[in-house]
């Protein structure tokens, strides 16, 4: 079992951002102590690299709050869930594929840098 302070640093999400993450409902099942600070296990790490996964290709929080709903009606959603991932990675693919033909140009730019750079050498004494 982690602290806040221990699955902030695990993680890298901010305390203020993991309460509100619990408060909103994306994070679900975070356990407390008899003190009512919270715990996060094994299974609530997880779900918060899945979410870092899911934010940091893009998907909007009222997404993936949609996503966590549906986890916890149960079974009954996988065919649901499953297509919302179907989407998200497709989305990422298009995300990615552009972004290599943007490092394409990037590297085309450089190259065009060394052969004037060689260039230049050539002219000084």
């Amino acid at each position: 079992m982690s602290t806040i302070k221990e699955a902030s640093d695990i993680t890298g999400i901010s305390a203020y951002t993991l309460r509100y993450y619990e408060r909103e409902g994306i994070l679900p099942g975070v356990k407390r102590d008899p003190s009512g600070n919270r715990l996060y296990d094994e299974e609530s790490l997880e779900w918060l690299h899945f979410i870092l996964a899911l934010r940091s290709t893009g998907m909007p929080l009222v997404e993936i709050k949609q996503y966590v709903d549906l986890y916890q009606e149960g079974e009954s959603t996988l065919k649901s869930r499953k297509q919302m991932m179907l989407k998200h990675k497709k989305k990422v693919e298009k995300d990615l594929l552009q972004t290599y033909k943007y490092l394409e140009q990037i590297n085309y730019k450089l190259a065009l840098y060394d052969v004037q750079e060689k260039e230049l050498s050539k002219m000084m004494p």
